[in-house]
């Protein structure tokens, strides 16, 4: 047997491994692509989600925006009485809070006495009267809970006997 004759089989199996190679290559290649493609697709399905669930907020903020203007163009124009000053800017508020209605974001009701749990207290205020220590003097602040569950903490002032610490509630 010659050189080139035994040589043969081994270029043979030289040629298959390398069109297996290329194959193999073409085939991560057709997959890098596909998977590009799919991570494609899914950053614009949450790209568009993300619209797609903000758009009724944003909507409501622009509808909300249109009645700020309104109110700002009156104030301008000096159209508007003091008293129907007031009546629209109730009316501003009431629209903003039938906004958060909409979120499921509502007022907490204020307890009589102060509760760490929903209410950070700001500031103290002295008194004599032991009937109304660690009352609510005064709300600074709304606390709002949405679904049941505290958003924001009220902020409050309250009522403290001299000498007094925080550590009740």
């Amino acid at each position: 047997m010659s050189k080139t004759s035994d040589a043969e089989p081994l270029l043979a199996e030289l040629r298959s491994l390398r069109a297996a190679m290329e194959e193999q290559g073409g085939q991560e290649s057709s997959q890098q692509r596909a998977f590009d493609q799919l991570y494609e697709e899914l950053k614009q399905y949450k790209e568009d989600f993300i619209f797609q669930s903000e758009k009724p907020l944003l909507l409501d903020l622009l509808l909300f925006y249109d009645s700020l203007n309104w109110f700002q163009q009156s104030l301008v124009k000096k159209d508007l009485a003091p008293e129907t000053i007031a009546d629209s800017f109730q009316y501003l508020i009431d629209e903003f809070l039938e906004l958060l209605y909409r979120r499921d974001v509502i007022p907490m009701e204020t307890p009589e006495k102060f509760d760490r749990k929903v209410q950070k207290a700001i500031k103290t205020v002295e008194t004599t009267d032991p009937a109304i220590e660690n009352t609510i003097h005064q709300i600074l602040k709304r606390g709002f809970l949405r679904a049941g569950r505290l958003l924001r903490a009220e902020e409050v002032v309250v009522n403290r006997l001299p000498g007094t610490t925080g550590s009740n509630s």
